[in-house]
C-alpha cells in the first residue's frame, strides 16, 4: 500500500498508509492515543473494496510519525495537524476517529469559523463522546502506564494486551501487534511517546475535565455535517447512560452499538464495525450526491 507523507508544520512530519483509488471519495481514519495506523484491522481495505479512498494516519507522537520535542500533544495541536492534513486532499474526506481520534475530528470541525465551510463531509465517533466514565478512562491509563520498560518477546506483549482486552479473541500470530510497538535495543516498545501520559494525565483532573467536557459539547453542537457515534457494546469508556446523554444534547447526531465489542471497537469486531462505517457513508453521502 502506498505510504503517505503529510507536512503539518515547517520539519514536523505525519506519516499514513492509503488503499484505493485516490480518485474515490476519501475516509480519514484517526486512530486512539496510544494506537498507530494499524490499529484499524481490515477497515481501510473494506473501505477500499467499497469504493472509498481509505487513509488510515498516524497521530503526532505515535507511530511512524514525528514525536514532538516540546511534548505538544494537546487537541488544540492534533486538531490543527488534521486541518493541515485535510488540506492536502483534492476532495473533503470523511472523518472515522476513535477516541483521541474522534475528540480530534470534533475540535477540528466543529470550532471552525461559523462562516467557513465545512472541512469535511461527515465524521464517525468511534466511542467517544464529549463525557467518559473515569473507570474506563483510569483502566487505560494504568494500562498505558505498565510496560513503560519495553517487553522481551512479543509473547510478553501480547500477554499484556490480553490481560487488558480479556474478550478479544486472541490472534493466531503476532504480526500486526508488532506493528504496534517498535524493537531497540533487544526489547519491544509501544510505538508512541511515553511524554503524553504525563499531559493527558493534567488534562483528566476534575477541573480540566469538565472544561474539556464543555468544549466538546460546544464543537458537537456546532456540527453540521452528518455524524454517527459507534458504541462499543461492552464499552466501559461510552456507556449506554453517557452515550443517550449525548444524543439528548445533540440530536442530529446518529447511533450504533457494536455487540460484544468494548472501547477498541475496530479490533474487537471489525466486519461489524466496518459495515456500520460503511453503511453510514453509503447512506449519507452517496444518497445525497445522486439527490443533490
Amino acid at each position: 500500500m502506498p505510504v503517505l507523507r503529510f507536512e503539518t508544520e515547517p520539519g514536523f512530519f505525519l506519516t499514513a498508509d492509503a488503499e484505493g483509488d485516490p480518485t474515490k471519495p476519501p475516509v480519514l481514519l484517526l486512530h486512539g492515543g496510544g494506537q498507530t495506523r494499524h490499529s484499524w484491522g481490515d477497515t481501510a481495505l473494506v473501505l477500499a473494496d467499497a469504493g472509498w479512498y481509505a487513509v488510515a494516519l498516524d497521530a503526532r507522537g505515535h507511530g511512524d510519525s514525528d514525536w514532538s520535542a516540546e511534548s505538544q500533544y494537546g487537541l488544540d495541536f492534533l486538531a490543527r495537524d488534521l486541518r493541515a492534513v485535510i488540506a492536502r486532499f483534492d476532495q473533503k474526506p470523511a472523518l472515522v476517529g476513535a477516541s483521541m481520534g474522534g475528540m480530534t475530528a470534533l475540535i477540528a470541525e466543529g470550532e471552525r469559523p461559523a462562516d467557513s465551510d465545512p472541512i469535511c463531509t461527515a465524521i464517525v465517533l468511534v466511542d467517544i463522546a464529549p463525557r467518559a466514565e473515569q473507570k474506563g478512562i483510569e483502566r487505560i491509563f494504568a494500562f498505558m502506564s505498565r510496560n513503560l520498560d519495553g517487553f522481551v518477546s512479543l509473547d510478553e506483549a501480547a500477554e499484556a494486551v490480553a490481560s487488558y482486552l480479556p474478550n478479544r479473541t486472541r490472534p493466531s500470530d503476532h504480526s500486526r501487534l508488532a506493528k504496534n510497538l517498535r524493537f531497540r535495543q533487544g526489547r519491544y516498545y509501544w510505538h508512541w511517546d511515553p511524554n503524553m501520559l504525563h499531559l493527558w494525565r493534567q488534562q483528566t483532573g476534575p477541573d480540566q475535565q469538565n472544561r474539556n467536557e464543555a468544549r466538546l459539547y460546544r464543537a458537537a453542537g456546532s456540527l453540521t455535517v452528518p455524524t454517527l457515534i459507534v458504541r462499543g457494546g461492552i464499552s466501559d469508556v461510552v456507556s449506554e447512560k453517557i452515550m443517550a446523554e449525548f444524543l439528548d444534547l445533540v440530536p442530529h447526531v446518529k447511533s450504533v452499538s457494536v455487540a460484544n465489542a468494548g472501547h477498541m471497537v475496530a479490533g474487537d469486531s471489525n466486519h461489524a464495525f466496518s459495515k456500520a462505517v460503511i453503511e453510514f457513508l453509503t447512506h449519507e453521502l452517496v444518497n445525497a450526491r445522486s439527490t443533490g
